[in-house]
């Protein structure tokens, strides 16, 4: 290169399989361009700039969309004494989930004991690093919710419990070395023994839900529908017809009148006349109606 100022403008395709960026305890997944100018007799002048990538989740998958639910008991138990048993049934609408969305928890806690128990609900992110054959786990409560306490042989129901996702990364599931999972736990505290758990599964998305059209996503996945046609569909819908256009003769008209009373002797005596005089002096019904 000679002497003076040269740009040099560069696109890179990034592949579809990268991994979203994260900051561990263990590990990290990064991404930045690197640039080097190589110059005679002198060092090689290096220069970094760091990028962010989010993998794209969409949660509008059949997969992502299916209701999760499970069913737990425990017996509590003291010094070798029965002292009765604890049971949680709980169900989520969905699997996937996007940040700042309410997960609605429907849940039912009957509480056979002689103690009074204390129901939990929290999200929970594990973070999994992998390398050489072994295994590092990091788990952290990202949000959680206290429901009331519930007395000694009494069933507390919860019908939609209102839980909201705090702005968190989205899962990490195909990368190698770092995956990123999430569930929704709850938990029942039982005085003098351990909690009773109750783990669902989570995804954490990028791609919120369609508001309409999260069905028909997720049948097009799977069916593959052609909808090539609705770009046919003119966007504003033709006039009405005029009435005048519709019946205007005065052979129409006359059509329209009522038969005379020879053309209805055979008629009359049928159960069929009922039906002609309840709709024969109707008005015509309106254009949106047809």
């Amino acid at each position: 290169l000679q002497a003076g100022r040269h740009e040099f403008p560069f696109t890179f395709q990034l592949p579809e399989t990268l991994a979203t960026s994260f900051e561990g305890k263990h590990g990290s997944v990064r991404y930045w361009v690197k640039a080097k100018l190589h110059r005679p007799w002198s060092t090689v002048k290096k220069v970094k700039k760091e990028f962010t990538v989010i993998e794209p989740i969409d949660i509008n998958t059949p997969v992502l969309l299916a209701p999760q639910a499970g069913a737990k008991e425990k017996l509590a138990r003291a010094w070798y004494c029965n002292r009765g048993q604890v049971s949680v049934t709980a169900k989520i609408d969905r699997k996937g989930y996007t940040p700042g969305e309410v997960i609605p928890i429907f849940a039912e806690i009957d509480n056979c004991t002689n103690r009074v128990v204390v129901p939990k609900a929290a999200i929970i992110q594990t973070q999994t690093f992998i390398a050489r054959g072994t295994k590092k786990q990091k788990k952290s409560v990202v949000t959680s919710i206290v429901g009331d306490s519930i007395a000694a042989g009494k069933r507390e129901v919860w019908h939609g419990r209102a839980l909201k996702i705090p702005p968190v990364g989205p899962s990490i599931l195909q990368c190698r070395i770092i995956q990123v999972e999430y569930s929704l736990k709850v938990c029942v505290d039982i005085p003098g023994t351990s909690k009773l758990l109750l783990e669902l599964p989570l995804v954490i998305g990028t791609i919120p839900l369609h508001p309409f059209g999260s069905r028909t996503s997720s049948v097009s996945s799977q069916y593959s529908v052609n909808l090539d046609w609705l770009s046919t569909i003119p966007e504003q819908p033709e006039a009405p017809p005029e009435y005048s256009a519709v019946v205007s003769s005065p052979e129409a008209e006359q059509s329209l009148a009522p038969p005379c009373r020879s053309e209805l002797d055979g008629i009359l005596e049928g159960p069929f006349f009922a039906y002609i005089q309840e709709f024969r002096f109707r008005p015509p019904p309106l254009y949106s109606e047809v």
